[in-house]
């Protein structure tokens, strides 16, 4: 594969592909800098006790989740601006990071249907978790999401063709 359509999948631009095309791989810092604007939502959102916010949060989750990078404010903001301002991508396979943003849309889709459901609590310690999660992949570049998808696939309940990069070391010098 040539360093340009490297570049091009890590940027989320991948010549033909579907509208539901997740790139792969993915560039680690603009993920770092998508989990770090989440952060900020949810905490501007649980600080004022908005619980709109919450269905904007799902909302720009499901965006990566079904179109990647392409669609979803923040993800833009990240790929398009911020992230190449840091320099040259590191890039990480995409798989696990598109698992990891199902798990926050699941996540923040609950918080808001307890929130309107009038169990405001639960939909509250659900973003709490989440803004845990979203903290660990900014701030120390762990991804919670990816290290529960490496278990399912070392347990054999995501196929190893899903992502070969994760098993392959080789491949993730990219």
């Amino acid at each position: 594969m040539s360093e340009q359509s490297t570049a091009q999948q890590g940027s989320g631009t991948i010549p033909g592909r579907g509208i539901f095309a997740f790139p792969n791989p993915v560039n680690e810092f603009a993920a770092r800098i998508t989990a770090a604007l989440v952060v900020v939502a949810a905490v501007a959102t649980l600080a004022t006790g908005f619980g709109p916010g919450l269905v904007l949060i799902a909302a720009g989750f499901w965006l990566r989740v079904l179109f990647g990078p392409r669609i979803s404010p923040f993800a833009l903001l990240s790929v398009k601006v911020l992230a190449p301002r840091i320099g040259r991508a590191k890039l990480v396979p995409g798989p696990p990071k598109r698992f990891a943003q199902g798990i926050g849309a699941g996540l923040s889709t609950v918080a808001a249907a307890l929130y309107f459901l009038g169990f405001a609590p639960a939909a509250w310690v659900l973003l709490g978790v989440l803004i845990v999660a979203a903290s660990l992949e900014a701030f120390a570049g762990f991804c919670l999401g990816c290290a529960i998808f490496g278990l399912l696939q070392r347990r054999g309940l995501i196929p190893e063709s899903v992502c070969e990069a994760c098993n392959n070391i080789e491949l993730r010098r990219l």
